[in-house]
């Protein structure tokens, strides 16, 4: 069985199943072991002197321990790499985290504060409606990326082993990739070696989502749209989704209590986001979804 056929198989289980609790509550879910081993990678080696080089030898070692775990757990064959594909792409648990942040707002503005500070780590204590739903749906188009496209990506070009290669860098970039006193150089290489590895799946989840969203006629302005943001690869996937919705994403936000003077993406579009609004994106999330589950499916027929 080839990659791509598995790799449909994944997509389908994660879609039908998700997250299962009563799995999770028993055992440790991958990505908290994964997550753990970035913890104590970052305890013991984020102090001293020389941190950028001691990020970078991090980083060297959640790679080479992805590719050991990887290379060993394809050993027992494709049902094994299907199973363990679809617990590390997240195309369910994303949709039901943002469709939570819509029934949230349409309950009350407190209820969808609470909803979407499970998705962002901005401010979120005094968001107006509006900034609720716009953030929601920015966290939806990037985690689109990377938690779904870029795993699938990666999955495709070098199996098991580069799947969780990437949640490795994935996951130390969410958790130490800040351009703060405490990981500015120790985080480093995790947060640059992230911006490669999703390089083209961040473009790639952009034209699914114009795809989907009937925008592929404005593919340079989505591109133009894109180098507005402050990350080289999110605001691929948040520019076509503005497009697609007409709605202006991105721009000021707070963190830490402290204003920051983001650009626009799409700065034309309506800035009077809602509830509604928020369920949309879920729409093209599944539309982007079902269009790379057809491109897999495609391949996994042709080679």
């Amino acid at each position: 069985m080839n990659s791509a056929a598995i790799l449909a198989g994944a997509l389908l289980l994660d879609a039908i199943f998700g997250e299962p609790d009563w799995l999770w509550k028993r055992l440790p879910h991958p990505a908290v072991l994964m997550g753990k081993l970035v913890g104590h990678l970052d305890r013991k080696l984020n102090q001293g002197s020389n941190r950028r080089a001691k990020g970078v030898l991090a980083v060297s070692a959640l790679v080479l321990c992805g590719l050991a775990s990887g290379a060993v757990l394809s050993l027992f064959g494709p049902v094994v790499e299907c199973l363990i594909a679809a617990i590390l792409i997240a195309q369910r648990s994303l949709c039901a985290h943002v469709n939570a942040v819509a029934q949230g707002l349409r309950s009350s503005l407190a209820d969808g504060r609470r909803a979407v500070a499970m998705i962002v780590s901005r401010d979120t204590g005094t968001m107006t409606a509006p900034q609720v739903a716009r953030s929601a749906i920015e966290s939806g188009a990037e985690n689109l990326s990377d938690g779904v496209i870029a795993p699938a990506f990666w999955f495709l070009l070098a199996g098991l082993p580069g799947l969780i290669i990437y949640k490795m860098v994935n996951t130390a970039d969410s958790m130490v990739g800040y351009r703060n006193l405490r990981y500015r150089d120790f985080g480093w290489a995790a947060a640059r070696l992230d911006d490669l590895l999703n390089l083209l799946p961040a473009r790639i989840t952009a034209l699914l989502i114009a795809l989907a969203g009937g925008q592929l006629r404005q593919w340079r302005a989505i591109a133009a749209d894109a180098r507005q943001h402050r990350s080289p690869n999110a605001g691929w996937p948040e520019a076509a989704m503005a497009r697609a919705l007409n709605c202006a994403l991105a721009g000021p936000r707070s963190y830490d209590g402290e204003m920051r003077d983001f650009p626009w993406v799409h700065a034309a579009g309506a800035r009077s986001a809602s509830a509604e609004t928020i369920t949309r994106s879920v729409h093209l999330l599944w539309y982007s979804w079902a269009l790379a589950l057809g491109l897999t499916v495609a391949f996994a027929l042709v080679f």
